[in-house]
């Protein structure tokens, strides 16, 4: 009885060591596997593909990936966000790992597809007594409120165009020679490559139609077409092939018009020819379009 005992008590013990030994190699596993990851597969080439406008040493750089860097310990998230907010014409960004030491960053590049022109001095005016409006304890000529040196301060509205793309967001100051569409009415503020338009309060209807048209022409691959696009209080203006002002509501349907547009200048062409100009008011009730050739 004593020894039957005995077996039982040295089985139950065989037992536990055994998981305790099976414990001890799946941790000595795993430290072995970690220090293998820690001591291999470290950054020795970086690829970049898909860029034109910068050159794969600034895409590099702005990333902030050093040669023996670990590739799994390379946050992706980060280096996108580094990416984009130090390359505003980055788009999307991809990253792969190709084992066992190199890493590919393929990138796309945004257009610059409008300039949004520097507000004028009404403008800026009432960029300033909105802002006023919003800190009613500063008193005039007090810390940030411009009056005392006759204006805003100089990072706060906008004193020169600014360049965006299809989705609002600033890309730089526009060079002299920017061919992109000129966008008058609006007023940014705090502009900063990589972020995107601000502007007044009271300008917020008016870059939400911006925004809806913008991407309305590009769906319909209009936008190199489009040389000005003004912004009213109640109306958006564009110029189309440098001949037609297409008139339309603030609020309306972008494609909807761009449709009736093109159908429009087709027929105006067949009537009145190729070289065929004037305005297309689309914001009348009782007519789809309205032409004339004298505007």
């Amino acid at each position: 009885m004593a020894r039957r005992s005995h077996n039982k008590t040295r089985r139950r013990n065989r037992g536990r060591f055994g998981l305790l030994f099976k414990l001890l190699c799946l941790v000595a596993l795993v430290v072995a596997l970690t220090a293998g990851v820690t001591v291999f597969f470290r950054v020795e080439a970086v690829t970049v593909t898909g860029n034109v406008r910068y050159t794969q040493e600034e895409i590099i750089a702005a990333t902030g990936i050093q040669a023996g860097d670990n590739l799994f310990a390379l946050n992706k998230n980060q280096i996108n966000e580094r990416l984009r907010q130090s390359l505003p014409y980055i788009g999307t960004v991809m990253i792969r790992r190709d084992l066992p030491s190199g890493i590919t960053i393929a990138v796309t590049e945004w257009d610059a597809v409008a300039q949004i022109a520097a507000p004028d001095q009404a403008q800026i005016a009432a960029a300033q007594a909105e802002r006023q409006g919003d800190s009613p304890e500063e008193e005039p000529g007090g810390d940030g409120s411009g009056a005392a040196s006759g204006g805003e301060e100089p990072d706060y509205v906008a004193r020169e165009p600014w360049l965006i793309n299809v989705q609002g967001k600033l890309l730089e100051a526009a060079p002299p020679d920017s061919a992109a569409m000129v966008v008058t009415g609006l007023t940014p503020l705090m502009p900063q490559a990589g972020s995107q338009l601000a502007v007044p309060q009271a300008e917020q209807t008016k870059l939400t139609a911006l925004l809806s048209l913008l991407s309305a022409l590009e769906e319909a691959e209009m936008l190199p077409q489009i040389s000005a696009i003004r912004l009213d209080d109640t109306l958006v203006t564009m110029d189309y092939q440098g001949r037609f002002a297409i008139k339309m509501e603030l609020n309306d349907d972008f494609r909807y018009d761009i449709q009736v547009v093109r159908e429009v200048v087709g027929q105006i062409e067949t009537n009145h020819g190729p070289q065929a100009s004037g305005s297309i008011d689309l914001t009348q009730e009782q007519f789809q379009a309205v032409y004339d050739p004298s505007a």
